[in-house]
Protein backbone atom coordinates (compact mmCIF):
# COMPACT_ATOMS: atom_id res chain seq x y z
CA UNK A 1 0.00 0.00 0.00
CA UNK A 2 1.16 3.51 -0.77
CA UNK A 3 0.32 7.00 0.37
CA UNK A 4 0.42 10.36 -1.32
CA UNK A 5 0.68 13.68 0.51
CA UNK A 6 1.88 17.27 0.16
CA UNK A 7 3.73 18.70 3.16
CA UNK A 8 5.32 22.03 3.98
CA UNK A 9 8.71 22.44 5.68
CA UNK A 10 7.14 21.58 9.05
CA UNK A 11 5.22 18.55 7.70
CA UNK A 12 1.92 20.44 7.87
CA UNK A 13 -0.76 19.17 5.48
CA UNK A 14 -3.93 21.15 6.04
CA UNK A 15 -5.72 24.19 7.31
CA UNK A 16 -9.42 24.72 8.02
CA UNK A 17 -10.42 21.52 6.23
CA UNK A 18 -8.52 22.29 3.03
CA UNK A 19 -5.13 22.19 1.39
CA UNK A 20 -2.34 24.55 2.40
CA UNK A 21 -1.49 25.81 -1.08
CA UNK A 22 -2.95 25.77 -4.61
CA UNK A 23 -0.34 23.87 -6.59
CA UNK A 24 -1.37 22.88 -10.13
CA UNK A 25 1.67 20.64 -10.75
CA UNK A 26 1.07 18.82 -7.47
CA UNK A 27 -2.64 18.35 -8.31
CA UNK A 28 -1.65 16.99 -11.73
CA UNK A 29 0.82 14.57 -10.11
CA UNK A 30 -1.87 13.43 -7.65
CA UNK A 31 -4.40 12.93 -10.46
CA UNK A 32 -1.95 11.01 -12.69
CA UNK A 33 -0.70 8.86 -9.80
CA UNK A 34 -4.11 7.87 -8.43
CA UNK A 35 -6.36 7.69 -11.52
CA UNK A 36 -7.44 4.12 -12.17
CA UNK A 37 -6.41 3.15 -8.65
CA UNK A 38 -8.01 2.81 -5.20
CA UNK A 39 -8.01 5.81 -2.86
CA UNK A 40 -8.64 5.52 0.87
CA UNK A 41 -9.64 8.60 2.82
CA UNK A 42 -11.57 9.88 5.79
CA UNK A 43 -15.00 11.46 5.50
CA UNK A 44 -13.68 14.99 6.04
CA UNK A 45 -11.29 14.54 3.12
CA UNK A 46 -14.17 13.40 0.93
CA UNK A 47 -16.22 16.40 2.07
CA UNK A 48 -13.36 18.72 1.04
CA UNK A 49 -13.71 17.68 -2.63
CA UNK A 50 -15.93 19.69 -5.00
CA UNK A 51 -19.54 19.05 -3.92
CA UNK A 52 -18.24 16.32 -1.59
CA UNK A 53 -18.23 13.90 -4.52
CA UNK A 54 -16.03 10.84 -4.98
CA UNK A 55 -12.94 11.26 -7.13
CA UNK A 56 -13.71 10.18 -10.70
CA UNK A 57 -12.00 7.21 -12.36
CA UNK A 58 -10.94 5.77 -8.99
CA UNK A 59 -12.34 3.33 -6.44
CA UNK A 60 -13.13 5.54 -3.43
CA UNK A 61 -13.06 4.00 0.05
CA UNK A 62 -14.04 6.20 2.98
CA UNK A 63 -13.31 5.43 6.62
CA UNK A 64 -15.85 6.98 8.99
CA UNK A 65 -17.29 6.23 12.43
CA UNK A 66 -20.73 7.21 11.14
CA UNK A 67 -22.50 3.89 10.47
CA UNK A 68 -25.28 5.69 8.54
CA UNK A 69 -22.93 7.56 6.17
CA UNK A 70 -23.54 7.00 2.46
CA UNK A 71 -22.32 8.75 -0.66
CA UNK A 72 -22.57 7.88 -4.34
CA UNK A 73 -19.61 5.95 -5.80
CA UNK A 74 -18.06 5.42 -2.37
CA UNK A 75 -17.42 2.24 -0.38
CA UNK A 76 -17.90 3.08 3.29
CA UNK A 77 -15.93 1.29 5.99
CA UNK A 78 -16.34 1.86 9.72
CA UNK A 79 -13.01 0.50 10.96
CA UNK A 80 -9.39 0.07 9.95
CA UNK A 81 -10.01 -3.67 9.87
CA UNK A 82 -12.92 -3.21 7.46
CA UNK A 83 -10.73 -1.11 5.15
CA UNK A 84 -7.96 -3.71 5.26
CA UNK A 85 -10.52 -6.40 4.37
CA UNK A 86 -11.99 -4.29 1.53
CA UNK A 87 -8.62 -3.58 -0.08
CA UNK A 88 -7.85 -7.31 -0.30
CA UNK A 89 -9.94 -7.16 -3.49
CA UNK A 90 -7.21 -5.06 -5.13
CA UNK A 91 -3.50 -5.20 -5.91
CA UNK A 92 -1.86 -3.50 -2.91
CA UNK A 93 0.31 -1.48 -5.32
CA UNK A 94 -2.89 0.17 -6.56
CA UNK A 95 -4.09 1.31 -3.12
CA UNK A 96 -3.29 4.88 -2.03
CA UNK A 97 -3.97 6.49 1.34
CA UNK A 98 -4.87 10.12 0.58
CA UNK A 99 -5.73 11.60 3.99
CA UNK A 100 -6.57 13.30 6.15
CA UNK A 101 -4.39 13.51 9.21
CA UNK A 102 -6.03 10.72 11.25
CA UNK A 103 -6.27 8.34 8.27
CA UNK A 104 -2.62 8.87 7.39
CA UNK A 105 -1.59 8.05 10.96
CA UNK A 106 -3.81 4.95 11.10
CA UNK A 107 -2.53 3.49 7.83
CA UNK A 108 1.13 4.59 7.84
CA UNK A 109 2.19 1.27 9.45
CA UNK A 110 0.62 -0.62 6.52
CA UNK A 111 2.29 1.46 3.79
CA UNK A 112 5.63 0.73 2.14
CA UNK A 113 5.91 3.74 -0.17
CA UNK A 114 5.13 7.42 0.37
CA UNK A 115 4.91 9.93 -2.47
CA UNK A 116 5.60 13.23 -0.77
CA UNK A 117 5.42 16.62 -2.41
CA UNK A 118 7.76 18.79 -0.35
CA UNK A 119 6.65 22.41 -0.36
CA UNK A 120 9.51 24.79 0.42
CA UNK A 121 7.39 27.07 2.62
CA UNK A 122 5.62 27.12 5.96
CA UNK A 123 1.85 27.55 5.91
CA UNK A 124 0.50 30.11 8.34
CA UNK A 125 -2.18 28.73 10.63
CA UNK A 126 -1.83 25.11 9.53
CA UNK A 127 -3.81 22.81 11.82
CA UNK A 128 -3.13 19.32 10.40
CA UNK A 129 0.20 17.50 10.33
CA UNK A 130 1.76 14.45 8.78
CA UNK A 131 4.43 12.38 10.59
CA UNK A 132 7.94 13.58 9.69
CA UNK A 133 9.17 10.59 7.71
CA UNK A 134 12.74 11.89 7.76
CA UNK A 135 12.70 11.46 11.55
CA UNK A 136 11.37 7.88 11.46
CA UNK A 137 14.13 5.26 11.28
CA UNK A 138 12.07 2.81 9.23
CA UNK A 139 11.52 5.34 6.40
CA UNK A 140 14.23 6.40 3.96
CA UNK A 141 14.22 9.08 1.29
CA UNK A 142 14.78 6.96 -1.81
CA UNK A 143 14.20 9.57 -4.52
CA UNK A 144 14.22 13.36 -4.52
CA UNK A 145 13.17 15.26 -7.60
CA UNK A 146 14.71 18.55 -8.64
CA UNK A 147 12.96 21.51 -7.02
CA UNK A 148 10.82 23.60 -9.36
CA UNK A 149 8.34 26.47 -9.21
CA UNK A 150 4.65 25.60 -8.90
CA UNK A 151 2.37 28.64 -8.76
CA UNK A 152 5.13 30.76 -7.22
CA UNK A 153 6.20 28.19 -4.62
CA UNK A 154 9.19 25.85 -4.82
CA UNK A 155 8.25 22.19 -4.59
CA UNK A 156 9.94 18.85 -5.17
CA UNK A 157 8.49 15.38 -5.64
CA UNK A 158 10.05 12.83 -3.30
CA UNK A 159 9.60 9.16 -2.66
CA UNK A 160 10.14 7.57 0.74
CA UNK A 161 10.30 3.82 1.19
CA UNK A 162 10.05 1.68 4.28
CA UNK A 163 12.73 -0.84 5.03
Amino acid sequence: MKLIVAVDNEWNIGKDGGLLFRLPADMKFFRETTTGRVVVMGRKTLDSFPNGKALPKRENIVLTNNKDFQRDNVTVCNSVEAVLEEIKKYNTNDVFIIGGEAVYKLFLPYCDTAYVTHINAVAEGADKKFPDLSALSEWKLSEKGEPFDDNGIEISFCTYTKG
